[in-house]
């Protein structure tokens, strides 16, 4: 399963130059807690959220800077915590660049990327522009689904099952770091591997399996290939977020 196949299609966007009191209206009032922030362009620049609003000097809540502090976090630090307590527009306290997933990333691909970067929501992006967001709740949602369509294994699915680990060991491949799920004759292969080849393998090995009628691909390569770090106006999910504060409540 895919991104664009759990994602929200509809989803409500702010600029840079949106007060911040608008926007904190705008997530109350659609009950969300985060908004994607877009430029004229339709290019997603940053990305708000209600961790935002902690550190706020309307609430008395900002971070309080001494001569000590100053010594140890240095200026620019302490200035751009003024600039995120005071800023009066979504440009001024917004994470930019945003952690983004594209719409074919897999489930297990987003699920460690909100898990490690401390995320509740990602948005989608397509060349640049927003085509959805992925929240926690569609997680959920996704489970609940899944729990009344999906069949649980028959005899003849342990038998593929183990058939299948069996031929990813021959393969050299350490399937211990394989998720195998079979369901009605098909293979599911989820989990982190080491590169292309070994997916491809994988891949080879479970369709190699007499019974096995079709292999659903749900891997990710990790760590990621060099290559594919930063560039673009969209943040690759190495780069680390430029706030603190959009952390899970």
């Amino acid at each position: 399963m895919r991104a664009h196949q759990i994602m929200t299609r509809s989803v409500i966007t702010v600029t840079p130059g949106t007060p911040v009191a608008e926007a904190a209206r705008i997530m109350l009032r659609n009950h969300i807690g985060g908004l994607p922030v877009v430029d004229a362009s339709g290019q997603l620049v940053g990305i708000v959220t209600d961790g935002d609003f902690l550190r706020r000097a309307e609430l008395g809540t900002e971070r309080r800077s001494g001569r000590w502090l100053d010594l140890l976090v240095g200026r620019g630090r302490i200035g751009a915590d003024f600039v995120h307590s005071h800023g009066r527009t979504v440009g001024d306290i917004m994470s930019r660049p945003p952690v983004t997933v594209s719409p074919d990333a897999a489930l297990a691909e987003i699920a460690e990327t909100m898990e490690t970067r401390s995320v509740k929501r990602l948005p989608v992006v397509s060349s640049g522009h927003l085509v959805g967001m992925i929240t926690h709740t569609d997680f959920v949602q996704t489970l609940a689904d899944l729990a009344t369509t999906v069949p649980g294994p028959t005899p003849d699915d342990d038998g593929l099952r183990s058939a299948v680990l069996d031929a990813l060991d021959q393969a050299a491949c350490k399937h211990c770091r394989f998720n195998v799920v079979v369901r009605n004759g098909i293979a599911h292969l989820s989990g982190a591997v080491r590169h292309e080849k070994e997916r491809a393998t994988a891949i080879v090995a479970a369709k190699s399996v007499e019974g096995v009628r079709e292999v659903r691909d749900h891997m990710w390569v990790y760590p990621p290939p060099e290559d594919e770090f930063g560039g673009g106006d969209i943040v690759s999910l190495q780069e680390e977020p430029s706030t603190d504060d959009d952390q899970p409540l």
